[in-house]
């Protein structure tokens, strides 16, 4: 009778141990399927293997990474993408470009289409990026490019000079009179618009732009690299390989070509003043690095010194210089001082001082003036000194690196590291191409990852979600020259005001954000909205644009 009962007690025993490794062992299989499938928008943590290479088994354990694990795709620039979109808008132009259409024969000139630019001269950056916006969109549809002027002059027309690739919608207008193109052939001179900063009189993502009739095409709220690359995920097949012709496939990011600096070297150049005041404080030999600090009025130290760290980071790939040049610019000028005194210990100084600068440009008094609400933004020195700042930048032959306050990577930033690129990029050489662009943080910025690169245009706002870690030490990140508009890369995550910002879109991204690279299933809830006008209305509202630009490019500042 005992031996039964403690027969039965061991069966009992034996059966409880078996359903505890049965539990165990289901548990670990479903924490490592969940591991697998997580959708990182959640937050839950899953092994990072990337599909643009390796980022150490260091980061697939923690399931976050660190800025600089992030930037390791984007170590080595893609000269074959580079060099293939800059034959790709040199042919646009040869064909699309202003020289030849303007002489069209009346039949081909009327049925031409169009894409306009319209500027204001509020931030630099922001607005630049509106004219390489229909630029890129002219290359997408065919078109010709139409830059907009304001009682005669270009956007910021007094510092930049603009190639004559592009039409002006004076010349325009006078060419659809004198070919008698509504008359005889019943074509209106027609602007359709749509406008991205407002979701629902937006068609970027439902409608094939390529079919538009209208003559003329302008894309409004384009204030960064973003609003052209949401072609990419457009639901019609002809627009998405539009896209991705010009732009790359979104998911290869190391592969993507620089898109934007290809289109400056072609569309932009400093006016004769500028270039004279850039090339008096080179003095005939053109920088190495260029370092730009987005201070907003602070002077960190931290910043100062994670910037100098970075610096030295890009001098490891100089060979012939054993002491660099490096320019120093930002919207701080007080702040120049101080980190001249640390870069002077190893590299020689190059720095723009207006006060002592005699040339013609320094006697303006009119023009793109400062703003006193606009001082904390854009600097206290005159507005007419980003322009030689930028040039001057821009002219560096190995790096950019770009520090900040707060946000890293803005658009003034992106643009002078894009034109450096392809100011360097060599087409007849056999040599190696190795220009670089990195991101400056110091630790206080990284304790909550880079959730605190919140806008919508800076260059890390894709990857500033929950695969980014918390607490990071300082880092100097390889940075995109084209800055990514969407999560497909595998170390990208969004932040919830991304998510909620993109279902104003109508676009679901907690789940699309799963890895499913296309939208078929995008719901149409707002297609083709379409609003025209005749070209008197469309002079009328460019003026008052103009007029209220800086205001309303303020309140974009604040977002």
């Amino acid at each position: 009778m005992g031996s039964v009962c403690i027969g039965s007690r061991r069966r009992r025993l034996s059966l409880y141990a078996f359903l505890w490794v049965c539990a165990i062992l289901a548990f670990s299989g479903l924490f490592l399927l969940t591991m697998r499938s997580a959708d990182p928008s959640v937050g839950i943590p899953f092994p990072i293997k990337s599909l643009e290479g390796n980022v150490g088994l260091r980061s697939r354990i923690k399931g976050c990474a660190t800025v600089e694990e992030m930037g390791e795709v984007f170590v080595r620039g893609f000269r074959e993408e580079d060099l293939r979109v800059r034959k790709m808008i040199q042919d646009h132009f040869a064909l699309h470009g202003a020289s030849r259409v303007r002489d069209l024969p009346p039949v081909h000139f009327c049925s031409h289409g169009f894409v306009l630019a319209k500027a204001s001269e509020a931030g630099f950056g922001n607005e630049m990026y509106k004219i390489l916006t229909a630029a890129a969109l002219s290359i997408m549809l065919n078109r010709s490019l139409i830059i907009g002027q304001t009682r005669g002059k270009y956007p910021f027309g007094d510092y930049i000079s603009y190639s004559d690739l592009a039409f002006t919608l004076r010349e325009v207008k006078h060419l659809w009179r004198k070919n008698r193109c509504e008359e005889k052939y019943g074509r209106p001179l027609v602007v359709r618009i749509d406008n991205f900063e407002k979701p629902t009189q937006t068609n970027v993502l439902c409608s094939n732009w390529r079919e538009w009739e209208q003559s003329i095409i302008w894309f409004q709220g384009t204030t960064d690299a973003v609003a052209a690359q949401f072609f990419l995920k457009n639901v019609h097949p002809e627009m998405r390989k539009a896209a991705s012709d010009l732009f790359g496939f979104p998911e290869l990011l190391p592969s993507r070509p620089n898109v934007y600096g290809e289109l400056m070297r072609v569309l932009i150049s400093p006016s004769d003043d500028v270039k004279a005041a850039v090339n008096w404080v080179l003095g005939g030999g053109d920088p190495d690095i260029s370092l730009h600090m987005r201070m907003l009025m602070n002077r960190s130290v931290r910043a100062v010194q994670a910037a100098l760290t970075c610096i030295r980071k890009a001098m490891r790939n100089l060979h012939e210089a054993s002491r660099p040049r490096v320019v120093l610019i930002s919207d701080t000028p007080s702040l120049i001082k101080e980190i001249a005194q640390n870069v002077d210990e190893f590299a020689e100084v190059i720095h723009f001082d207006y006060q002592l600068y005699k040339g013609n440009i320094s006697d303006e008094v009119n023009g793109v003036h400062n703003l006193d609400f606009r001082v904390k933004d854009w600097g206290p020195a005159p507005r007419w000194v980003a322009f030689v700042d930028f040039f001057l930048a821009s002219r560096a032959k190995h790096a950019v690196v770009s520090g900040a306050h707060r946000r890293v990577g803005t658009t003034y930033a992106q643009l002078i590291a894009a034109l450096a690129a392809a100011n360097n990029l060599e087409e007849n050489t056999s040599s190696s191409w190795n220009f670089s662009f990195f991101s400056s943080f110091q630790s206080n910025l990284l304790v909550e990852g880079l959730g605190t690169q919140v806008g919508w245009g800076h260059v890390w706002n894709r990857f500033a979600g929950p695969l980014s870690c918390h607490d990071q030490s300082n880092q100097c990140a390889h940075t995109p020259f084209l800055p990514p508009a969407w999560w497909d890369g595998l170390l990208q995550s969004p932040i919830p005001r991304d998510i909620h910002r993109l279902e104003a879109f109508g676009v679901d991204l907690s789940s699309w954000i799963s890895r499913s690279h296309r939208m078929e299933q995008f719901p149409p809830h707002f297609l083709d909205g379409v609003k025209t006008m005749e070209m008197n209305e469309v002079w009328k509202l460019a003026a008052l644009l103009n007029k209220i630009g800086c205001f309303y490019q303020d309140k974009e500042e604040e977002i």
